[in-house]
């Protein structure tokens, strides 16, 4: 019998595929059965051409048989077959497609889905096999063909005997190596595994004799015995869940779905099912969790949906379909066109792609826009686990995506005492008042109690509580919301005098100025300036900083494994109405000394408020014992 070789460039091109294209060996039995329904599509399609009543969907299934003792496994269909030219030229020329001039030749009809594109799937067989069988017969033919290969050195041809029309792909099994367990591909729990995971929705009945036990009849329950019995049991469940209309699957279904999908003990927080046609043809059924998953905020996290093709799973995890803002959001993608390289397991990164990426962000925030304005208990629920990822969106990429998430914040308020948007607190702010106010720390209550707090509640100005180390980045990266500016508390200018109160601000500045340069000459460096502040009433001091780098993040900033530290250019605010100011005055007239010490001291008092550690503990506590003497 001769042997034909492939029509290809080289035997090189074939020992890649085999060996380099796919990254994982069990797919060969995603590529076999995907080969197997486009080919019973082909002859359905054909039907319903033709008018042929003879054949309906039901006539139609894929088997899986494995042999463990001949090591053989065979997979078989009654599709469409394949005549001798057909196999010759689909099978015997490297990436030739019969599915892909299918599809070019047909008007797309709704009924008929092809998988294979590109014609390199069934070379995946040599992966796990030594040699390769194929034996087919064309619907209407009455002749059959066997084409057999044991890989790069060809193929050979030859007619035979096959009872009905199909394919039958016969694959000898390698033996096993020390790095390779070939004996997996033979046992039929891990072709049920493979089925469940990579063609679970194949449109047509996949079916595998399993042997399985039982109690035999009319035995004595508390001496039972058993027996092993064969049953055809069908692998795949046929119909995916997210192709069904919204209106007939129950909240029990979506929760049931996801929590075994996904692996989560939880119902979903929100169930988001769209159908798209158009540019971008595709399901998309996504979950947000009702809790953060243990590593979320961790590098080990792996974001990404999963990708599916026609129902044939391409991809477990596609990163490129989620913004990282949006990364928390489980479930998968099903599209008919994607454009798919030669190997299934990577995309081209195209313009397909990025569309189908781009209307998933957009659905998904306006899913959680939706949550905020008519669920806004649940709303907080999840911007408890989330709420920290959309802060990081907002600061990533030097601020470009904080208009899509701009709108999705919550900080607490001063005023409120409760969770507000950016939007709500613009809303209700005071007729004049210039700024969007934050402040941060801590916690809320510790924020609450800073002084610089007093001046803005006084003139009924709303504060926004910052917890988070990531707010004020993310806030400084916006800049602005609605025209308005942020302004920290802890700036150096908070803007809240009348002109008579700077012109009288100014005067008594100037009369002190001596002093004030003498308490920052006496601090070594350690600030920018001491200034008479306006916005304390009834705290003697604070700090404010003034530059791009506030004293909350330095803090944040200092916090992070590196060599490098960073020091805001720090304030030191007295008040000039509390009694201390009077001290000090008399000091620096009789006691310069003195003045030192209680500048020193105060500066301190000033890092304990903000949160930040004195330098020297020892010397703070020898002031404060020197004045109790």
């Amino acid at each position: 019998m001769e042997m034909k070789q492939f029509q290809a460039e080289s035997k090189r091109l074939l020992d890649l595929m085999i060996n380099s294209i796919y990254t994982h060996r069990e797919i060969f039995l995603r590529e076999l059965i995907s080969n197997a329904s486009d080919a019973i599509d082909k002859l359905y399609y054909k039907t319903l051409s033709d008018g042929d009543t003879g054949l309906s969907r039901e006539d139609f299934s894929i088997s899986i048989q494995p042999n463990k003792e001949a090591r053989t496994l065979t997979i078989t269909d009654n599709g469409c077959g394949m005549t001798k030219d057909e196999l010759e030229n689909n099978l015997g020329t490297i990436a030739k497609s019969g599915s892909l001039n299918f599809k070019k030749d047909n008007e797309p009809k709704e009924d008929i889905e092809i998988i294979g594109q590109f014609g390199v799937g069934f070379y995946s067989a040599f992966m796990v096999s030594d040699c390769v069988t194929v034996v087919s017969r064309a619907y209407g033919s009455d002749e059959a063909w066997k084409w057999t290969s044991r890989g790069a050195e060809g193929y050979t041809m030859e007619p035979c005997e096959k009872e009905g029309h199909g394919t039958e792909i016969v694959l000898n099994i390698k033996p096993n190596t020390e790095e390779n367990n070939y004996d997996e591909f033979l046992d039929t729990y891990t072709i049920k595994n493979l089925v469940k995971k990579y063609s679970d929705y194949i449109r047509y009945p996949i079916r595998m004799d399993v042997e399985k036990s039982r109690m035999k009849e009319g035995c004595d329950e508390k001496n039972p015995e058993f027996e092993t019995y064969t049953e055809n049991e069908t692998l795949n469940s046929m119909v995916p869940l997210w192709r069904k209309n919204k209106n007939e699957i129950t909240e029990d279904e979506y929760n049931r779905f996801y929590q075994e999908k996904f692996n989560d003990y939880e119902k979903p927080l929100k169930v988001i099912h769209s159908s798209t046609e158009g540019v971008a043809t595709y399901n998309a059924l996504l979950f947000i969790p009702a809790r953060a998953p243990f590593d979320f905020y961790t590098r080990d996290y792996e974001k990404g949906l999963q990708l599916y093709s026609n129902g044939v799973l391409i991809m477990e995890k596609c990163p490129d379909l989620l913004p990282d803002y949006f990364s928390f959001v489980k479930g998968l993608v099903d599209s008919q066109d994607l454009s798919l390289n030669i190997s299934r397991e990577m995309l081209q990164h195209d313009r397909q792609l990025k569309v189908i990426a781009s209307r998933l962000e957009k659905k998904i925030k306006s899913e959680l826009e939706s949550m905020l304005l008519n669920d806004r208990d649940k709303y907080e629920s999840f911007y408890k686990n989330f709420g920290l990822q959309l802060k990081y969106g907002v600061y990533e990429d030097y601020g470009m995506h904080k208009d899509v998430l701009q709108d999705l914040l919550l900080f607490y308020s001063s005023s409120e005492k409760k969770l507000v948007t950016l939007k709500e607190y613009v809303g209700r702010m005071k007729e004049g008042q210039k700024y969007i106010y934050y402040a941060c720390g801590e916690t809320t209550d510790k924020i609450d109690m800073l002084p610089q707090t007093e001046a803005l509640k006084d003139k009924g100005y709303e504060i926004l509580y910052l917890t988070d180390n990531v707010d004020e980045f993310a806030l400084r990266m916006m800049m602005k919301y609605d025209d308005k500016e942020f302004r920290s508390i802890s700036a150096d200018d908070l803007d809240l005098e009348t002109e008579e109160e700077k012109q009288a601000a100014a005067k008594k500045v100037e009369e002190n100025k001596d002093m004030l340069a003498f308490m920052k000459e006496s601090l070594d460096g350690k600030v920018k300036e001491v200034i008479l502040s306006q916005k304390l009433k009834t705290h003697p001091v604070c700090l404010s900083s003034e530059g791009a780098i506030s004293i909350e993040m330095e803090k944040v900033l200092n916090s992070m494994p590196n060599d490098q530290k960073v020091q805001a250019q720090r304030v030191l605010e007295i008040n000039s109405n509390h009694p201390i100011f009077e001290k000090l005055c008399s000091l620096y007239a009789e006691d310069k000394d003195k003045l030192k010490e209680y500048t020193q001291l105060l500066y301190d008092q000033a890092l304990l408020i903000e949160g930040v550690s004195i330098d020297d503990p020892v010397a703070f506590s020898n002031r404060i014992c020197n004045l109790m003497v």
